[in-house]
């Protein structure tokens, strides 16, 4: 049934999905040579080069310092996605509402179905739940993959751009020298994703006590444990990265939860429909 969708966010599965191809991807992908001018491929000539070469500006302004190069080039990446992926965070809060809202209909209508079982009422039951939703204003396909599309292949540039940068590899920063492997670093951006990942469920209003929700929890637990597994064998540099990255993506997610807050009490907040028309009667 369609609204078994409701345990979790199309997107948010999509998105999970997503990530564990990406890490699997880049893990094993043998990103392990050099990025020059002359490296062939459009993407990598496009794409990667180009953030190699704002990588090594950034770090002769910072006197040769490639592990604040990193930093500054992650966070001005976060910067430059941070509306579209706000968007889709507020986007995902106002649907969130909508079902919420829609849920005792919908259980009303399960109960209705309950004991038949023959195809003419499955298919009336189908038709229902599709004008259930239509009411509420609800369409789970609007928080697709749209944003993460746009931003996998500026994410995944930078990804190669810094593990093939060939003037990192011999550079430290803070205890760690950037191109070599390190006990610590994983486990950072281990805690910082979990970190993530626990504040974006709260955020959401999920509850691993009931319903599916149960289920997918120890999805709650899994990109950690990926991106920690993967970062054992990557360069110092890669879980730099993950870290800083997902510590601005926490700060988002809590900008991004004020903002809707904030259009919600001034009233511009997105409602569901029936809402409005009972407001309106």
């Amino acid at each position: 049934m369609a609204h078994r969708t409701f345990g979790l966010p199309i997107s948010r599965r999509y998105g999970v999905a997503l990530l564990i191809i990406i890490l699997a991807l880049l893990s094993g992908c043998g990103a392990n040579g050099t990025i020059d001018g002359d490296t062939p491929g459009t993407f990598n000539h496009y794409v990667v080069y180009p953030f190699s070469e704002l990588i090594q500006h950034l770090a002769d302004w910072f006197g040769g310092n490639y592990g604040i190069s990193i930093i500054v080039m992650t966070l001005l990446v976060r910067i430059v996605l941070m509306p579209l992926m706000i968007r889709q965070q507020t986007g995902q809060m106002a649907m969130r509402e909508k079902m919420k809202a829609m849920q005792p209909e919908l259980a009303q209508l399960k109960e209705k179905y309950q004991s038949k079982k023959d195809p003419e009422s499955a298919r009336k039951q189908q038709q229902e739940t599709m004008q259930l939703y239509a009411k509420y204003g609800v369409n789970p396909l609007a928080m697709g993959c749209l944003p993460l599309i746009i931003q996998l292949p500026i994410l995944t540039g930078l990804y190669y751009a810094i593990r093939m940068t060939p003037e990192l590899k011999e550079h430290s920063f803070l205890w760690f020298k950037l191109g070599a492997t390190d006990p610590i670093m994983p486990l950072v951006a281990a805690a910082v994703y979990l970190v993530q990942s626990i504040i974006m469920q709260r955020m959401s209003g999920s509850s691993a006590e009931s319903g599916p929700q149960k289920q997918l929890a120890g999805l709650v637990y899994l990109s950690p444990i990926m991106m920690g597994l993967f970062s054992f064998s990557a360069p110092a540099a890669l879980p730099l990265y993950w870290a800083v990255g997902g510590v601005f993506m926490i700060g988002q997610s809590y900008l991004a939860h004020w903002l809707y807050a904030r259009r919600k009490a001034k009233g511009n907040g997105i409602v569901p429909i029936a809402d409005v028309k009972s407001a309106n009667n």
